[in-house]
């Protein structure tokens, strides 16, 4: 077996880094989806795009590089 060299360590934060910086952005995406459904007079569809970026966050965190 190889030993993981400082390239994949890098490799591996870098990775962890975007998952995070995703992870975020689709939770404040929810967020805002939630916030102007309560605004408009038609929530639904913003309700929906909230549970999508809700769900998307959570998934995101199973990615591995080998998925891409």
């Amino acid at each position: 077996m190889a030993k993981p060299t400082d390239d994949d360590a890098e490799f591996q934060r870098g990775w962890d880094a975007a998952l995070l910086a995703v992870r975020d952005w689709h939770v404040a995406k929810a967020r805002q989806a939630l916030v102007q459904s309560r605004r408009t007079r038609f929530p639904k569809t913003l309700e929906r795009e909230a549970e999508v970026h809700k769900l998307s966050a959570e998934m995101i965190m199973t990615l591995s590089p080998s998925d891409v």
